[in-house]
């Protein structure tokens, strides 16, 4: 990860460990004081905001994507589909409803 990005090890680490923290990864010792980390079923379901995210900074904050995305030898194109009707969710057809006590859509309320 350092040689690839160019941060520093001590964030890097101190990331990890906050990852590890929050149980999005797990560290397991694969060798006396080397570790490795894999994904909890928390962090397994970022996998479609990361994708997502990826895609976004593909068409908006590169010129060239630094690495393609293939799924079965062709390009992913994420969208975002309702889990009960199947239909592509864009802007049109949402309502948000505030579900915490003392807020409105104008935020707290007085």
């Amino acid at each position: 990860i350092a040689r690839n990005t160019g941060a520093p090890r001590d964030r890097l680490a101190a990331r990890l460990k906050s990852l590890v923290a929050e149980g999005i990864l797990e560290k397991h010792e694969y060798q006396a004081t080397r570790f490795e980390y894999h994904l909890t079923e928390s962090g397994r379901e970022l996998l479609p905001l990361l994708v997502s995210l990826l895609a976004w900074g593909d068409r908006w904050a590169v010129a060239e994507p630094p690495m393609i995305l293939e799924h079965h030898g062709h390009r992913v194109r994420p969208t975002t589909v309702c889990g009960e009707c199947g239909e592509a969710i864009g802007s049109g057809g949402l309502h948000w409803t505030p579900n915490t006590p003392g807020w409105s859509m104008a935020g707290p309320e007085a």
